[in-house]
């Protein structure tokens, strides 16, 4: 006798789809953040292309970089894109975003920014109007599925050679469980690294403001301190 009606399984919460074939797209890819994951992911055979405001400065970075990864200007970086990955300064967020629009349409952005000051007393947090980088970005780009992810890396573990494994986790967040997954699955590319899902796009306020105390972390035990989520 039948319990009832049956449907498609359900995916496992570590079941991951493959990421493998995707090009992903490094806005803000000539910047230490930008540099740093365009590395990690070409080097663990990911396709990637670095954007710049000119093209000249990001195919020079490609160039330094090696493994295949190649430079354009920032909207043919993501119209060549099927993942891009929006690392630029704070400062000129919004603005690249919404210029970018149009050549962004349709892909999957995954935004790691980090709004943030800085003064005498060190790194403090500033919220956007929208709550977060990644709510603006949403605000921003329409037509596009925008996540959140690669916030709390360090830079110099991630541009170091001779540093073979990553070990952190990285938060996800977005509103498509399709989405999530398949950000986790390329931040699980890297070695070492893990992506772990961190709820909806309006929980990215604090994922972004935790940098600040990594930074105080950092500074007081000179160090370069990610996280682990524990019991996941």
């Amino acid at each position: 006798m039948s319990d009832g009606p049956t449907g498609p399984p359900q995916p496992r919460p570590h079941d991951l789809p493959d990421a493998s074939g995707l090009v992903v797209g490094v806005l803000g890819g000539t910047g230490d953040q930008g540099r740093g994951l365009a590395y990690r992911l070409a080097r663990a055979g990911q396709k990637v292309i670095i954007g710049s405001r000119v093209a000249e400065r990001a195919g020079t970075a490609a160039a330094e970089l090696g493994f295949g990864i190649e430079g354009a200007e920032n909207a043919e970086c993501a119209r060549r894109s099927d993942v891009v990955i929006v690392a630029v300064p704070w400062e000129g967020h919004a603005k690249t975003l919404e210029s970018l629009r149009d050549d962004l349409a349709g892909k999957l952005v995954i935004d790691c920014v980090n709004p943030l000051g800085f003064d005498k007393q060190g790194a403090y947090v500033l919220k956007p109007e929208e709550g977060s980088a990644a709510e603006q970005a949403a605000a921003l780009l329409p037509d596009s599925r925008v996540t959140a992810a690669f916030h709390h890396l360090s830079a110099v573990l991630l541009q170091d050679p001779e540093i073979d494994e990553i070990d952190t986790d990285v938060m996800v967040l977005g509103e498509a469980r399709a989405d999530t997954d398949l950000v986790q699955a390329l931040a699980a590319r890297i070695t070492g690294m893990r992506g772990v899902y961190a709820g909806r796009l309006r929980n990215a306020h604090q994922v972004e403001s935790l940098v600040a105390n990594l930074i105080s972390v950092n500074r007081r035990y000179k160090a370069h301190a990610g996280l682990r989520v524990t019991d996941v």
